[in-house]
């Protein structure tokens, strides 16, 4: 049963990853996530909803217009500053996103393009950053070691995804070392997703994520910490992250989510190189 107390300010300034309503499986609206933040002394907000084939089967540009119109949020809403994000799934073991290889003719009024154009071209116009996840795995099951990492690595290079989005729960193994020295490299964050540590998920996951955070504290990789919150409550609400990364002493400079301002300079790095 979750508590109706009203919770204390949140251990980061940031929270990059989180959903709304048009996740389908998220409950809450983008006013009533922001709400919840500025409740929990969150400084800055990435809405990331889903941007993958959990949206709609019929992969119409009309199904993932939420993405094109971000423009009407203000960049500050009641004091938080707003982020645009999607989650975005890698489909293949080359490390594409979704909607790489799905064309386009028209556009949401049916007017044509002038010439063709991909869906993750569409939607990349849009956003200011990606959080590159794993949640059907189906295509990497025969894979080897050396292509999963590879995939991983390949998806880091994409100049618009910052994150790569909750690898300790993906259950897709790869060689740590390579993806955490290429993330650094890069200039991205490994997320540490809060979400990583529900119940569900046991054990194996939990120690998946320590060891992430371990190793990233050891190369010197910066992290993002998130919740992946799919309704308002749960938003900035780090109970699990933050007491990982208390036990283990991660390096503050390494958290890039601790300020704002470490954030954005964080995203402007990347989305600039």
């Amino acid at each position: 049963m979750r508590s109706n107390v009203t919770p204390g300010p949140s251990p980061f300034a940031c929270d990059v990853h989180t959903h709304t309503l048009f996740s389908r499986h998220a409950y809450s609206t983008i006013g009533e996530c922001v709400a919840e933040a500025r409740l929990r002394g969150i400084e800055l907000i990435g809405s990331t909803d889903h941007y993958s084939c959990m949206i709609s089967p019929t992969l119409h540009v009309r199904d993932y217009q939420h993405f094109m119109n971000f423009d009407v949020w203000p960049r500050m809403w009641d004091g938080v500053q707003v982020m645009r994000g999607v989650e975005a799934d890698i489909v293949d073991l080359e490390g594409h996103l979704f909607g790489w290889d799905l064309p386009l003719r028209e556009g949401i009024t049916g007017k044509a393009f002038a010439s063709e154009v991909t869906l993750k071209q569409i939607v990349w116009r849009n956003i200011d950053y990606a959080v590159a996840s794993i949640h059907d795995d189906d295509f990497t099951l025969d894979a080897t070691l050396a292509q999963t990492t590879d995939m991983y690595v390949h998806a880091l290079e994409d100049p618009r995804v910052l994150i790569l989005g909750h690898s300790g729960r993906a259950g897709v193994p790869f060689d740590l070392d390579t993806v955490l020295l290429a993330a650094r490299e890069l200039g991205k964050l490994v997320e540490i997703n809060e979400h990583s540590f529900a119940t569900q998920y046991g054990t194996g996951c939990r120690d998946a994520c320590r060891r992430i955070a371990e190793r990233c504290a050891e190369l010197g990789t910066m992290i993002a910490t998130s919740t992946d919150a799919h309704i308002a409550h749960d938003v900035g609400r780090f109970d699990n992250v933050a007491a990982l990364l208390e036990e283990i002493h991660f390096p503050s400079e390494l958290v890039a989510t601790k300020t704002a301002r470490g954030f954005l300079d964080v995203w402007h790095a990347a989305m600039d190189a």
